[in-house]
């Protein structure tokens, strides 16, 4: 079982490129069978982006909810997706 996890990003935008690293670690971290990741650039995927109500980047959505609307520190994304990943095992069982 895993989640899935969308990081909405804009070009051009460092903070992105920071969130996009701390996400590759956490996955690494957590396990990659664990959490299924994408980027997905704004500008492309715009309908997507709006539909979510996503209003900057960058942004995280976790199981098609905007968790995220703004960098989160390590330590509050890790628990996040932890909690997230822990909340549907116990509703899978």
């Amino acid at each position: 079982m895993s989640i899935k996890v969308e990081l909405f990003l804009s070009p051009n935008c460092n903070i992105c490129g920071q969130t996009s690293k701390a996400l590759e670690k956490l996955t690494d971290e957590i396990g990659a069978d664990k959490i299924q990741w994408r980027k997905v650039n704004v500008i492309e995927e715009i309908d997507l982006a709006v539909s979510l109500g996503i209003l900057s980047t960058p942004s995280i959505v976790i199981d098609n909810v905007l968790v995220f609307s703004a960098l989160p520190s390590i330590k509050t994304l890790r628990e996040e997706l932890l909690y997230r990943l822990d909340k549907k095992e116990v509703n899978d069982v």
